[in-house]
């Protein structure tokens, strides 16, 4: 398979094929050294643009030193990530026609403050390479944010007895 790093619309370079390439067909695998989250993390502080795949449950990530590094994120790609063995394949999940850029949605899970934001232009774009689930929790938690507490019942305690009834 015959893949070439150019100019992107995306972002800055991008993967593309030269060649036809058929649904359920491995593309490209992302290696690299593997780190610990909290390394990468440190490594990286300063860094505004990474190369990390995070793996199983996000605990170990790959510091991307390949071709798959320069796929980059899409609300409607032509691709996913697939993690057997410890690999991490990027597979066609259509067919893809030659000179095509290669996408797979990110699906980001960390980020911090950062908005992580998507330029892939789809029709379905979310705006953000976040995945769904990750969008709905940091939603929950700024509206958590914004939501002000309510009063427990000794905060609302003024000192005074309360007036009977008829006085009111």
């Amino acid at each position: 398979m015959a893949l070439i790093i150019r100019s992107s619309d995306i972002h800055a370079a991008g993967c593309y094929t030269m060649t036809r390439i058929r649904k359920g067909a491995a593309v490209a695998e992302y290696t690299g050294p593997r780190l610990r989250k909290d390394e990468a993390d440190h490594l990286y502080e300063a860094s505004p643009i990474t190369y990390l795949f995070g793996l199983g449950d996000g605990s170990t990530v790959i510091d991307g030193h390949c071709m798959a590094m320069f796929i980059n994120h899409s609300c409607d790609p032509n691709c996913e990530s697939d993690e057997e063995d410890g690999r991490v394949w990027i597979r066609a999940i259509k067919n893809i026609p030659a000179g095509a850029e290669i996408t797979y949605d990110y699906c980001l899970y960390d980020g911090g403050d950062d908005s992580a934001q998507c330029n892939c232009g789809a029709k379905n774009c979310r705006g953000t390479m976040y995945s769904t689930e990750e969008i709905r929790r940091r939603k929950k938690k700024a509206k958590a944010a914004r939501t002000p507490r309510k009063p427990t019942s000794r905060s609302r305690k003024s000192g005074r007895k309360p007036r009977p009834r008829s006085a009111r």
